[in-house]
């Protein structure tokens, strides 16, 4: 045992040291394998750090079953990356805590202390008491006296910052590698959800519903492939349109647009500018379209105008013609970039514009 004086209370009286229990009833101190064995505390060292390397090696395998299993694959009826993603990541994550604390308990100084309470607020003295404590337990760790478990230890920590750096894929593609869209000429709009083409005359005015490529249930002329899982909720996403009605002699198109409606009939994103939300509340009489995040105000009745709201950017527009079957179908792809605002997209709007 060892004894540490009692320091002042918080009125500033010393206070009476009080003796410790000579015996407090606590066994007598039993010695580990490890203490009186130097052939066991290295082979005890050697397991730890195979625990460590171990772990390295598994945040190894998260990385390339990330890279490699595809996403679709199944494995006993789960997803197969997700299984191994969570296997390896699990059992790194498992062998560096197992291996800390096996390094605690049969590594580290193994000794009894008895200390007196003390008031919250310590002083100098204290306060260097305490960092040569900690350099004290820094030191019976033996951390420095043991190079294999450090740097194994430190390695192993290491290769686990790589699986965060590979999960930071699935935060999305940045906005500027987005700027197109599966929209192109001939493809049909059709309803959200059925799947339904859509003729003008299904359509009265004022009606707005939603729509999406047609290329999401039906394979093209050109023998593209359908779209499945995960890729096609993606391009769905991205292409998502909303289709309104409204009296042509109250549509006001820009230079260059004035062919872009088919009897009153508008196309626009349902992609907000602001942060790209989903929008789709309207208002008939005034065709104005609400954002329901942030209340963006974009005017369907004058290109999509931003009215109201921190958006600064118009609704971007799709093309719309007819097929030879009456269908509505786009004439392009959008012309500008469908996305949330973000810095570069003026400067790479200027680079779509040139190119188009």
């Amino acid at each position: 045992m060892s004894e540490i004086e009692r320091p002042d209370d918080h009125d500033g009286q010393e206070i009476e040291p009080t003796e410790p229990i000579q015996d407090p009833g606590l066994p007598e101190h039993q010695y580990r394998p490890q203490d009186v064995d130097e052939s066991q505390a290295r082979r005890t060292e050697r397991q730890i750090a195979l625990m460590f390397v171990t772990a390295a090696a598994l945040a190894l395998v998260f990385c390339v079953s990330y890279v490699v299993i595809d996403k679709d694959q199944t494995f006993l009826n789960w997803s197969a990356q997700n299984f191994a993603l969570g296997a390896s990541l699990g059992g790194a994550l498992l062998l560096v805590g197992i291996g800390i604390i096996q390094w605690a308990k049969k590594l580290m100084s193994d000794h009894e202390m008895v200390e007196y309470r003390h008031s919250a607020a310590s002083d100098e003295d204290d306060r260097v008491a305490v960092l040569e404590q900690i350099n004290a337990g820094v030191e019976e760790s033996g951390i420095q006296r043991r190079p294999l478990l450090r740097n194994t230890l430190i390695g192993s920590m290491g290769f686990m910052a790589l699986p965060v750096v590979f999960l930071l894929g699935d935060l999305g593609p940045r906005p500027h590698s987005q700027r197109f869209t599966v929209w192109k000429k001939g493809m049909r709009v059709v309803a959200d959800v059925s799947g339904a083409p859509i003729k003008p005359s299904d359509l009265e005015v004022g009606e707005l519903v939603n729509g999406e490529p047609a290329v999401l249930f039906e394979e093209d002329e050109t023998g593209e492939r359908i779209l499945h899982g995960t890729e096609a909720l993606q391009a769905k996403s991205k292409a998502a349109v909303i289709i309104v009605r409204m009296r042509p002699e109250d549509i006001t198109p820009s230079k260059g647009r004035e062919n872009w409606n088919v009897d009153g009939i508008l196309c626009y994103s349902k992609i907000c500018t602001h942060v790209g939300c989903p929008i789709s509340l309207y208002e008939q009489q005034t065709h104005h379209v609400l954002c329901p995040c942030h209340q963006s105000t974009f005017d369907l009745a004058d290109n999509g105008k931003v009215i109201f709201g921190p958006a600064h950017r118009p609704l971007p527009q799709l093309p719309l013609g007819v097929d030879s079957e009456g269908y509505l179908i786009a004439m392009s792809d959008f012309p500008e970039i469908v996305a949330p605002s973000y810095p570069e997209l003026a400067r790479d709007q200027k680079k779509l514009d040139k190119n188009s």
